[in-house]
């Protein structure tokens, strides 16, 4: 193999593997995300349009999903290092992910 297609091949590799690895919403299963939704955030958060309660002082998640900046990475980062307000759910990076898929999916 010449100098220029191995150097194409490592590039190639790399851009896959750096898009594989730097978007959690690429696997995230948004089922699991709103299951996981209904059981951690419910309590505070409007987390679907069926729901009756929640805490009045904190957005919905449609309203988050809709906000101009939001992303499925923003969110899934944030869920793993919570403000002071929200509780530490001990989230895997995985859960994190599907619950911010969860929340994309209602950006309507």
């Amino acid at each position: 193999m010449n100098k220029h297609r191995h150097r194409a091949a490592m590039v190639f590799i790399f851009v896959i593997a750096v898009a594989f690895d730097a978007s959690p919403s690429i696997a995230a299963d948004i089922s699991n995300g709103e299951l996981l939704a209904r059981r951690w955030c419910a309590s505070c958060h409007l987390v679907a349009g069926n729901q009756v309660q929640a805490s009045a002082d904190v957005a919905s998640f449609a309203a988050i999903a809709r906000m101009p900046n939001f992303t499925p990475e923003k969110i899934a980062f944030f869920l793993l290092d919570p403000h002071p307000k929200m509780p530490n759910l001990g989230l895997s990076r995985g859960e994190a992910a599907d619950i911010a898929a969860y929340i994309g999916s209602l950006a309507k």
